[in-house]
C-alpha cells in the first residue's frame, strides 16, 4: 500500500509536499499530526490530499507523474505479490498506460517496471514450484523408510557431514532462500481482520494465502523433528549421544552466524520428550555448551536474552564490512508472535474513528527490519548433497519418536509403559494390515481395511 513517510525531511521538500504540515483548521481538515507525523485522520482525508481530482487532471498527473512512478516502482517492487492478482495486474496496466501516453521517458520506464515485476513474479513460481518437489521428495522417502526400516539406521547427518560450521552454513543457505521469498504483504494476510468500519466496495478485499510465510514455519518444524529423529533412531547409546554432542556443536555455529531460527529449531528437537528422556544417553553428554546456548534462548522475560543477542547481531549488521557478518535470522516464530499482538493490542482506528496512524508506523517499522535481514545473500558455498539431506531425508511423527525412544531406552514409569504398550499394538495392527494390504484388491474389496491403513499410515 503507499505510505506516508514518517519523517519531516522527507516530506517538506519539493512543490507537491510543501504543505503537507497543516493544522486541523488549514488546508487539509480530517487529518492531525504531532510532533509534525501523521497521528490520525479518516481515509476519506487522506485520499483527499493525495490523489488528483478530475478538475486538475491531465495537467497535474503530468507535472506530478515521476511521483506516481517512483511509488508504482516501489510498490511492484517491494509488494511484487500484491500483483498476482489479476485484478491488480489490470489495474496497474490501465494506470502504467496514462502514464506512459505522449511521453517516451515514461514509456521506458514503465516498461522497465512491468519486466521487472513479472521477472520477480516468475521467480516465485519457479520456487513455490521447487518446494512442492522437495516435499515431494521427502514423502517419497519416508514412505521409503516404511517399507524398509533398516534403510533408515544406515544413513544418517553424521555419515553425510561430521562438520559443524559446514552443516550450520547450510541450514543458513535455507533459511535466506526461505526468508528471501516471503513478503512483506504476507504478514499482513496474516493478521488482516475486516474492519467493522469498512465498507465492502473494494475490489481487492480477497484474502491471499500467506504460502511462503507458511511454508518457512514448516521448515523450522521439520528442523526440529529431523534434529529429533536423528537423536533416537541410533541403537547404540554411545552414538546416540555423539549425535547429541554433534547437534549441540552446530547450534553454536548457528548462534555465532547470527542464525537464531535453526538455533531454536535444534534446541527445541533436542527438548521433545522423545529426546530429553533419553537419561542415560545425556549422561554422556557434556553439557556445558548446551547449558548457554540454552540460557541465550531462555524464554523467560520475554526472551530478554534473545532479544538483547538480537540487538547485537542487528548492530554488527548495519555495521558490517563483510557479507557473513550481515547475516541476521531472526526466532520467526517470536517475530510473529510481536506482529501479531501488536496488530491485536492496539485499534486499527481510534474512538474518533479515525485511522491509528501511530500502530501502522510501529508495524512497518518491525517489518522494515524484517525486510532488510531478508535482503541478505549467503557467502556460504553451498554443498548440495547436504542440503538435500536436510530437505528430504525422512523425519518420524511425534509418535514414531516415542516408538524409537522407548526401544533405545525402555520406559521408566507407567505412564511411560502404558504409552509404549499403545503404540506397540498401533505399530503391529500398521504390520498387519500392510501385509493383508499389499495386494489392491484387499484395499478395495474392505473399505474397513482402507480405514484403518490410511490411519496408521498417517500416524507413523
Amino acid at each position: 500500500m503507499p505510505q506516508t513517510p514518517p519523517f519531516t525531511g522527507q516530506l517538506n521538500t519539493g512543490g507537491y509536499n510543501k504543505n503537507l504540515y497543516q493544522t486541523k483548521e488549514e488546508s487539509y481538515p480530517g487529518l492531525y499530526y504531532h510532533d509534525n507525523n501523521l497521528a490520525s485522520g479518516s481515509l476519506e482525508a487522506l485520499i483527499h490530499h493525495l490523489v488528483p481530482t478530475a478538475d486538475y487532471y491531465p495537467d497535474v498527473i503530468r507535472k506530478i507523474a515521476p511521483k506516481i512512478l517512483q511509488l508504482l516502482t516501489e510498490w511492484t517492487e517491494t509488494f511484487s505479490y500484491d500483483f498476482r492478482d489479476e485484478r491488480m495486474m489490470r489495474s496497474l496496466k490501465e494506470l502504467t498506460h496514462r502514464l506512459a501516453i505522449g511521453d517516451e521517458v515514461y514509456r521506458k520506464a514503465v516498461g522497465q517496471m512491468s519486466q521487472g515485476l513479472i521477472r520477480r513474479l516468475t521467480v516465485l513460481s519457479q520456487y513455490e514450484e521447487a518446494l512442492v518437489k522437495i516435499n515431494a521428495t521427502a514423502a517419497e522417502r519416508l514412505t521409503a523408510v516404511k517399507a524398509k526400516p533398516q534403510a533408515a539406521i544406515q544413513r544418517d547427518m553424521l555419515s553425510i557431514c561430521n562438520d559443524p560450521f559446514t552443516v550450520a552454513q547450510q541450514l543458513t543457505h535455507i533459511e535466506l532462500e526461505r526468508l528471501s521469498y516471503i513478503g512483506p504483504e504476507e504478514f499482513v494476510q496474516a493478521f488482516v481482520q475486516k474492519d467493522p468500519l469498512d465498507n465492502d466496495k473494494s475490489c481487492f478485499s480477497d484474502h491471499k494465502k500467506a504460502s511462503n510465510l507458511e511454508a518457512y514455519v514448516e521448515w523450522f518444524n521439520r528442523l526440529s523433528y529431523l534434529v529429533a529423529t536423528e537423536i533416537c533412531l541410533p541403537v547404540k547409546k554411545k552414538h546416540r549421544a555423539r549425535v547429541v554432542e554433534f547437534f549441540i556443536d552446530v547450534a553454536r555455529e548457528c548462534f555465532n552466524i547470527g542464525n537464531f531460527n535453526s538455533l531454536m529449531a535444534i534446541i527445541s528437537g533436542m527438548n521433545m520428550s522423545p529426546v530429553s528422556r533419553l537419561k542415560k544417553t545425556w549422561s554422556k553428554v557434556k553439557t556445558a555448551k548446551f547449558d548457554i546456548l540454552e540460557h541465550q534462548m531462555d524464554p523467560s522475560s520475554n526472551f530478554y536474552n534473545y532479544r538483547t543477542a538480537l540487538r547485537g547481531a542487528t548492530q554488527r549488521s548495519i555495521t558490517a564490512n563483510s557479507s557473513r557478518e550481515k547475516i541476521v535470522i531472526p526466532f520467526f516464530s517470536l517475530l510473529i508472535k510481536d506482529l501479531y499482538f501488536l496488530n491485536e493490542g492496539c485499534a486499527n482506528r481510534l474512538q474518533s474513528g479515525h485511522i491509528n496512524f501511530e500502530k501502522f508506523w510501529e508495524l512497518a517499522k518491525q517489518v522494515s527490519e524484517f525486510m532488510a535481514w531478508k535482503k541478505v545473500e549467503c557467502p556460504f558455498e553451498k554443498d548440495r548433497k547436504i542440503l538435500q539431506y536436510l530437505l528430504t531425508a525422512p523425519v518420524f511423527t511425534e509418535d514414531a519418536l516415542y516408538l524409537a525412544s522407548y526401544e533405545s531406552e525402555g520406559p521408566e514409569n507407567n505412564m511411560e509403559k502404558d504409552r509404549w504398550k499403545s503404540l506397540s499394538l498401533m505399530l503391529s495392527c500398521f504390520v498387519l494390515v500392510e501385509q493383508f494390504s499389499s495386494s489392491d484388491t484387499h484395499i478395495t474389496r474392505y473399505p474397513q481395511v482402507r480405514a484403518v491403513h490410511l490411519f496408521i499410515v498417517k500416524l507413523f
